[in-house]
């Protein structure tokens, strides 16, 4: 796949699936193009789905040397970036070389996660007397529970619960399948749903085998996943800004904090890379940095 067809493609997705404006489709263009013409000028000759992080190091490494500000830079690589998010979403590359490139000039951008009682506090507060808290609850229990990304929830299909193995079968990125282990408590309460509330459904056709399902029996959307996150953190009194993605980040950061092997989580989590995963290490540093800040009684002047 040369770069001339690659950014045809990806333009007709930022136009169409992203519905993004012509500014700014132009502009995450251009920024891609920047990257095309320095692997030309360079006789590199590397495909985009040859490029590595390596390569993508190099390279903004001659931004700096443009005399670029910091917020032209940064914008380039957000481009890039997206650009690459669009080869793992059309199963080109397993994973996004751009993914932990440093923003010049900033710190590392740790992610928002829950601690362990916000958690509890936003799954308790769920009202089980309406059939959708039984799956909500079951949402959020695999989301924390597993770390999925909500594409991989929204498309868990019964056959993937695996019960008496305790795993869940999760397809990923690249449609590349891992086994997850499946808890107890998430388990339960999945199974809660399929055969207290799930049964009772009349389903589309299509959606037979999805375990999630709206209230017309189809499988739910991203969106409403969002929306059903947003909803229950507003009537928890959680005040951070959350997403399906949270959770998963929870997941991580808990699982390090307690000592869990870091190629563990890598395997759990789907990573191509163990450089994606260890960004947890950080936030888990980070988190014992503001503990000591917080109580140590000399930590502060």
């Amino acid at each position: 796949m040369n770069w001339e067809l690659m950014l045809r493609s990806y333009k007709v997705y930022l136009q169409v699936e992203r519905n993004m404006p012509a500014n700014t489709v132009n502009a995450y263009l251009r920024d891609v193009k920047k990257l095309r013409d320095y692997f030309q000028e360079n006789g590199r000759g590397a495909e985009p789905t040859k490029v590595t992080r390596n390569h993508l190091v190099e390279f903004v490494g001659t931004l700096s040397e443009l005399s670029l500000s910091a917020a032209t830079q940064s914008r380039v690589i957000s481009g890039i970036r997206s650009f690459f998010d669009f080869l793992v979403t059309e199963n080109l590359i397993n994973h996004n070389p751009a993914e932990l490139l440093e923003q010049p000039g900033k710190r590392l951008q740790l992610p928002e996660v829950l601690t362990i009682d916000e958690i509890t506090r936003l799954i308790d507060c769920i009202d089980l007397s309406q059939p959708q808290g039984e799956r909500n609850k079951a949402i959020i229990e695999l989301l924390y529970g597993c770390g999925l990304r909500v594409s991989e929830l929204i498309n868990l299909k019964l056959s993937d619960i695996r019960s008496e193995e305790g795993f869940v079968v999760v397809t990923g990125k690249g449609n590349k399948q891992r086994a997850v282990p499946l808890g107890k408590i998430a388990e339960r309460q999945v199974n809660q749903y399929i055969t207290q509330v799930r049964v009772h459904q009349k389903i589309k056709r299509g959606s037979e085998e999805i375990i999630f399902l709206n209230n017309r029996g189809q499988k739910l959307s991203r969106a409403m996943i969002f929306h059903i996150i947003k909803e229950q953190s507003v009537i928890a009194g959680i005040k951070k800004q959350i997403s399906p993605h949270t959770f998963r980040h929870s997941f991580a950061t808990h699982l390090i904090e307690k000592g869990a092997d870091l190629r563990a989580v890598q395997e759990m989590l789907g990573h191509a890379s163990i450089t994606t995963t260890e960004i947890y290490t950080h936030l888990s540093r980070e988190y014992i940095r503001q503990s000591i800040l917080k109580y140590h009684p000399r930590a502060r002047p």
